[in-house]
């Protein structure tokens, strides 16, 4: 037993916490973005699909070296992850950024440049309306 353990019982060992939920939540938004899905991106760190899906649960903690590689897979630098945590302690979506992750999916998903310019040019100037 370790000197935290022992004069902090309550405090569970290894288990993870709000900042592991919210660093999960970061990896996925991110991983949303690019248009991966979670099978992808178990494959592009070398973990199973389960592991993944945990990591962005925040159900299992992610080692330095790990979170290192995600952020080289994902194009971010790793204090990407920790942006936010000082002013937001929930990592719950709301409606409105889960339709923007999904968008931003969706939209990453079009091979064709001219669509992806047309539907571009049309949210601007869906924009400009208001």
């Amino acid at each position: 037993m370790t000197a935290e353990q022992s004069t902090n019982p309550a405090r569970p060992v290894n288990r993870a916490n709000d900042t592991d939920r919210h660093v999960g939540a970061r990896i996925r938004e991110r991983r949303i973005m690019l248009g991966l899905s979670q099978q992808q991106m178990a494959d592009l760190i070398g973990v199973t699909y389960q592991q993944a899906h945990k990591y962005e649960r925040g159900i299992n903690r992610i080692s330095a070296g790990r979170l290192y590689e995600i952020a080289q897979v994902l194009g971010v630098p790793v204090s990407y992850f920790f942006e936010g945590l000082d002013n937001q302690r929930s990592t719950d979506l709301t409606a409105r950024q889960r339709m923007c992750l999904e968008l931003a999916r969706n939209f990453s998903s079009i091979t064709n440049e001219k669509h992806q310019e047309a539907l571009s040019q049309m949210a601007r100037a869906l924009a400009a309306e208001d």
